[in-house]
Formats: structure tokens, sequence, C-alpha cells
């Protein structure tokens, strides 16, 4: 059930690499946590230079032209030790899918309740079944 947001720079990868990170970023739940690989809710938007702006040393990390940003929703409830194993899987996956270096892919993990999601049918599925006052 986590939610992937992909940020590319634009008109730096094919149609093809962007499928395959389509593919690989759900690849990683299930390669990290064992999360079903079809539970797979991801968005990719590519930005003009103008749009997209990372730092190329920050952090003591070497950056190029291709760095992407990869944000994932995730329930808050998951310890430091799946945290780690995922921004690797992560980074792992999509550096492989793009043809870029794991330097080149910064994450952002954003943890969300878990009672906080919604499949559809307008219903929070993974809430308390608790009436309404």
């Amino acid at each position: 059930m986590p939610v992937f947001q992909a940020h590319l720079p634009a008109d730096r990868f094919t149609s093809e690499q962007k499928r395959a990170l389509g593919a690989a970023l759900p690849q990683a739940l299930n390669d990290a946590l064992g999360i079903p690989a079809e539970d797979q809710f991801v968005t990719i938007n590519t930005h003009s230079p103008d749009e997209l702006f990372l730092d190329p040393s920050y952090g003591d990390v070497q950056r190029t032209q291709d760095a992407v940003i990869i944000t994932v929703l995730f329930t808050a409830e998951r310890p430091l030790a799946d945290k780690r194993a995922l921004v690797q899987a992560i980074a792992e996956n999509a550096s492989v899918a793009l043809g870029i270096g794991e330097n080149d892919v910064f994450i952002a993990l954003v943890p969300v309740p878990r009672e906080n999601f919604s499949f559809g049918h307008g219903r929070l599925q993974l809430a308390p079944d608790v009436p309404l006052a």
C-alpha cells in the first residue's frame, strides 16, 4: 500500500526506463519487506531544469544531472530496520531501472498512520472499526 512519487529530470529517460522504474519500486517493497509486488501505486513526474533542483554534493554524495527524487508514503509503524532495508532496495532497483548510480537516487520516506489510507469505496480500510459518536 505504500505510494511512490518519482521526480525525474525531463528528457533524460526513455519510456521503457520509466516503465521499468514503475515496476522496480513496488518490487523493492517485495524485496525488502515481503509486500506483494502487485501492491503498486506509483506516479512518475518529469521536470524541466527550472523545476527540479538537487544539490550535486549535499551529504558528501556526488550526484549527476540524472539524479532523481523518490518519495514514499508508507505506514508509520515500520521499524528502523525495515526503513533501512526499503531504502537500500529502492536505491538498487531504481539504479538498475534507470541506468544511473545509487548516488543519483534521493529517497524520502514519509510515514503516514495506517488508518489514513483508502484503497477505494470511500473507506479507510485499515482504520479501527470504531463507530462515530
